[in-house]
Order: C-alpha cells, then sequence, then structure tokens
C-alpha cells in the first residue's frame, strides 16, 4: 500500500494523548500522536537508558523533515517504567521488570490503543526491547529501525567493569559513558553538560539505575544469520531492519555484530561518520532521511515525496524521482550506507555504498 502525499504543505499538529497503560509487568507511560487506521502500520518508539522519550527523540520528531512522516503514520512512544519526566520513586520491594519482560510489554500497548501494527523505532536499550518483541511478535512488526543496539549479554569483562564503574562513578557518569563515546566526552563539552543535566534534574536517579541494572543483566538475543543451504530456519529478524550507528559511538562494534547475526536480504547497516552517540540527535536529518528510503521500502510514501526528498537532502541526492523505489527496495539488501564527514556539512556530496559479507 502506497501512501499519497496529501496537498497540504501546512504543518499538520496531531492529536496528542498520555496514557499509563497497564500490563502484567506493570504500567508504562505512553504518548500517543495521531488516530491509528485500520490495516496501517504506527511508528512505536522505545529510548535508551537514561533517556527517557523527550530526551531522547525530541530532536528527530520535531524536526523540519519529519513532517511528512507524521503526516501519514501515528507515533506511540513508550516510555520504560518510572522513566518518564517527573516519574515518582518506584515503591521499595518493587521488581523491576527485566529486558524480556519489558518487551512483552509492548503487545499490551498495542492492545491497549489497538493499533495494527507497528514500525519499531528504538534507541540502546530500547532497541534491545523491540527486537526481543520482533522475534517473539513477528506478526505485529512491519520493520525496525535499530540504533545502537547490542544483541549480546554483558560478559564477565563487563560485568566486573560495570561493578568498578559503580563504585568509582557516579549514576550521571556511568549513563554518559553508555551513551557517548569518549570523542564527545572530551571534546563537546556542551552536549556532555546538557544531557548530564536532563539526567539528573528530569529524571528520578532510583528508577534509572533500576532500569539499568535490568538492562546490565539482559540475556543475549540469540539470533543467527540463516545460511543458504545450510541452517535456514535459524532465529532471526523476519521483517526488514534498518540498523544505525555513529561511527564514534561506544556500541560501533555491537552494532556490527548485530549486523553479521541477521539476514542480509532484510537488514541495512548505516554506518554514520562525524556522528556520535545518538545519531538522531547529532544528525537528525541524516537518519530521517534513511528512514524515509526505508519506509518507502515497506511499501509506503509515495515516489513524489521522495523526489522532493532527494532534491532538499544531501546523501540521496544523485537518486531521481523515477529511481527512488528502486533505490528503497535496494536499501532492504544487507548494504552497509556510510555518510561523510563532508555530506554532514554539504550538499554536494553522495553517500558511498559498499556490500557487508
Amino acid at each position: 500500500m502506497v501512501l499519497e502525499e496529501m496537498e497540504c504543505d501546512s504543518v499538520y499538529e496531531p492529536h496528542i494523548t498520555e496514557e499509563h497503560v497497564e500490563s502484567y509487568y506493570g504500567k508504562v507511560h505512553c504518548i500517543m500522536m495521531g488516530t491509528p487506521k485500520t490495516n496501517h502500520p504506527v511508528i512505536l518508539t522505545f529510548h535508551d537508558v537514561g533517556l527517557n522519550y523527550k530526551s531522547c527523540f525530541e530532536s528527530l520528531f520535531k524536526h523540519e523533515d519529519m513532517r511528512e512522516i507524521i503526516r501519514h503514520f501515528p507515533i506511540c512512544h513508550v516510555e520504560a517504567p518510572g522513566q518518564q519526566e517527573g516519574a515518582k520513586t518506584l515503591h521499595t520491594g518493587h521488581t523491576y521488570p527485566t529486558m524480556d519482560q519489558l518487551s512483552e510489554v509492548i503487545p499490551a500497548v498495542i492492545k491497549h490503543f489497538g493499533l495494527p501494527r507497528v514500525i519499531g523505532v528504538g534507541v540502546g536499550a530500547g532497541a534491545y526491547i523491540l527486537a526481543k518483541f520482533a522475534l517473539n511478535h513477528p506478526d505485529m512488526v512491519d520493520g525496525l529501525v535499530l540504533i545502537n543496539i547490542n544483541p549480546s549479554a554483558e560478559g564477565l569483562i563487563d560485568s566486573v567493569t560495570s561493578k568498578i564503574t559503580e563504585w568509582t562513578h557516579t549514576l550521571p557518569d556511568t549513563l554518559i559513558s553508555h551513551l557517548f563515546g569518549n570523542v564527545e566526552i572530551l571534546n563537546n563539552h556542551d552536549l556532555i553538560a546538557t544531557y548530564r543535566h536532563l539526567i539528573t534534574t528530569t529524571m528520578d536517579e532510583y528508577n534509572v539505575s533500576e532500569f539499568l541494572h535490568s538492562y546490565n543483566h539482559r540475556h543475549p538475543l540469540e539470533v543467527e544469520r540463516p545460511i543458504p543451504g545450510g541452517n535456514i530456519n535459524a532465529r532471526t529478524l523476519k521483517c526488514s531492519t534498518l540498523l544505525v550507528v555513529g561511527d564514534n559511538s561506544p556500541a560501533v562494534e555491537a552494532v556490527v555484530d548485530c549486523n553479521s547475526k541477521l539476514d542480509p536480504t532484510k537488514t541495512t547497516l548505516l554506518k554514520m561518520a562525524d556522528c556520535g552517540g545518538l545519531p538522531q540527535a547529532d544528525q537528525p536529518a541524516k537518519v530521517i532521511e534513511a528512514i524515509k528510503y526505508f519506509i518507502q521500502g515497506l511499501g509506503y510514501l509515495s515516489s513524489a515525496s521522495m523526489t522532493r526528498l532527494g532534491s532538499r537532502t544531501t546523501s540521496f541526492s544523485s537518486i531521481d524521482g523515477s529511481r527512488s523505489r528502486a533505490h528503497a527496495n535496494e536499501l532492504q539488501r544487507g548494504r552497509t550506507y556510510s555518510h561523510s564527514a563532508e555530506d554532514k556539512h554539504g550538499p554536494s556530496h553522495a553517500s558511498t555504498m559498499e556490500h557487508t559479507s
């Protein structure tokens, strides 16, 4: 199904509702933007540890280039228990859900809002949760955009390092090291100060530490790349998946590892040059551009709207309207896209592409 672009270019303001959705593992705070439609997917987001939907996704969804997507797709932001802005401290004795349990909260959200299917957009812990959900409920998912996903469990060395970090660092320091790479921490003091302020002033420290503990004790996703003529029934993501990571992110190796474990015919790795730990905040226009092509590859958004996209963005500027659908389909075939540093700053540079193994 192709969604035609609306004639009106005026700013679309979706109806917004906030609700606490009850699930078997407790209540989760959800923000619904727009009205779900029958047989039409909703974009569902899940944030990383140390962030909530605002600090994780506001730069992305308030960007002017996202307006086209918001006109066509309702958005459902899901926040882990106790992670929303101004949340009260979880009561003593509360058992925080595991990552596996948090993934089973998503079906309750889908049922509550009457969502037919979703396109998941997750970052870090949220990416893991959505991937786990898609593995267990493939019939509910059209596609996934996974930023900074780590498919592995915390190893012994990582566990020891985490313990030492707990003894020697404050919670905000630990979260900053999780979210950002050394280059950003050492050189982008304003950015780090901004996120440190958000962590310390808008979120409950105890609640965040519980979510972090849950993430640090996650199980591996246990996905395996299908091999033609071999294990074609390997456990893997069945939907089209876009993996995104900045080249200065602490999650680079984990994302590349995840890419090696997924079906190359349905997976694309976007590694963004000159980009830090939060691509959706650092280079939102580039991430939105990739998401638009990804969504078009799923059969949504018209070629007319993509032609206009190509005329005002940079990395796919060489793709004209007649070829945009073919390019969007190509995006599904296990390729790696790497934006150059020059591409970030100027409109005359095209992206480079190389085949992944």
